[in-house]
């Protein structure tokens, strides 16, 4: 009676192991059709973008761009003349023009000099942003060494 409850365990034992591996084969099989699949994604993706890139080449040519530069632009070559030296240059820069104060405040000035400090986020308290009183500053990236 022992010997049969025990041939009775180990046949289903095998039989769920042989379910156990056939489940794991069947796994294997998805995941192989998955990955054959995405590979001729990155296969197709790639030849779109070699394709770009030629695409881009063709377009980018020097030669094409003269081409439609002489075509659609109203350009002069350049003549010696418009060079200068910079021992010509002015001294100081011109006056302001008519109707402009001379102390009158930078309007991009000002709005970098109204920026505030930015405010602590979340992450790091306002205790472990400010060092303790009575502590020395830690020194700047890159400066002297004592």
């Amino acid at each position: 009676m022992i010997l049969r409850v025990l041939n009775l365990l180990v046949i289903g034992l095998l039989v769920l192991a042989a379910a156990y591996v056939y489940r794991i084969k069947f796994d294997a099989t998805v995941q192989a059709e998955r990955l054959a699949k995405l590979r001729g994604e990155v296969r197709h993706e790639r030849d779109e973008i070699a394709a770009l890139r030629v695409q881009w080449g063709q377009l980018d040519n020097p030669a094409r761009i003269e081409t439609l530069a002489k075509r659609y632009l109203q350009l002069k070559p350049i003549a010696p003349s418009q060079f200068d030296s910079l021992d010509h240059l002015a001294d100081r820069p011109p006056p302001p023009p008519q109707g402009v104060e001379a102390n009158a405040k930078d309007p991009i000035g000002g709005l970098i000099e109204d920026v505030e400090e930015p405010a602590t986020t979340g992450s790091i308290s306002q205790r472990a942003a400010r060092p303790p009183t009575g502590a020395t500053p830690a020194p700047a990236a890159g400066g002297a060494h004592p």
